[in-house]
């Protein structure tokens, strides 16, 4: 029998996992719609994401409560899978989901998105559910985590911001009426 997080024997047993958490958030030149239309097409996060890939929903899947979907996870050399249920879907409001699942997952990512001026602010959060010996066997594993995760979700946000801004400037850099021969 394997040690877990609940198991008295397990280094992390009765460590509460409310303090792993983090939010980060930035400016993107779009709509809120917009960028929940790009955030819940998970397929997309590793156009961003340093650390996802290979992100698709489930065959006959999509954005809506219930939908899971898997997808690619890297760090520090290694690789794995992980699979997801969408727990929030409020188009042009938030999306969220959770690893592992809705009733026995890890992490909760949350993605909320408000109008500001022209565009919006984009609010990416992670928040640790439950320990699990698979997140590491020490204190200093969970804290590394979080950080990992909080670095990751500054790159993905910064990505997202730039990804947007550089769209734009190509399909604005067209003339309305097509371009000139």
């Amino acid at each position: 029998m394997s040690a877990t997080a609940s198991d008295p024997r397990h280094a992390l047993a009765g460590l509460d996992p409310a303090p792993f958490t983090f939010t980060r958030r930035c400016w993107v030149d779009a709509t809120p719609d917009s960028v929940y239309d790009l955030i819940s097409d998970v397929s997309l996060i590793e156009t961003w994401s340093p650390s996802a890939g290979g992100v698709s929903y489930a065959p006959g899947d999509g954005p809506w409560v219930g939908a899971r979907f898997s997808g690619r996870n890297r760090r520090d050399g290694r690789e794995w899978v992980t699979h997801s249920e969408v727990v929030r879907a409020d188009p042009g409001t938030a999306f969220a989901f959770v690893v592992g699942g809705a009733d026995h997952g890890i992490v909760r990512w949350d993605w909320n998105f408000h109008e500001q001026g022209r565009g919006s602010i984009v609010q990416q959060s992670w928040q640790l559910l439950r320990l699990d010996p698979v997140l590491g066997d020490t204190l200093q594993d969970v804290h590394s985590l979080r950080d990992h995760m909080a670095a990751s979700a500054e790159s993905t946000l910064l990505a997202l911001a730039e990804w947007i801004a550089d769209t734009k400037s190509v399909t604005w850099a067209v003339p309305r009426n097509g371009p000139r021969t």
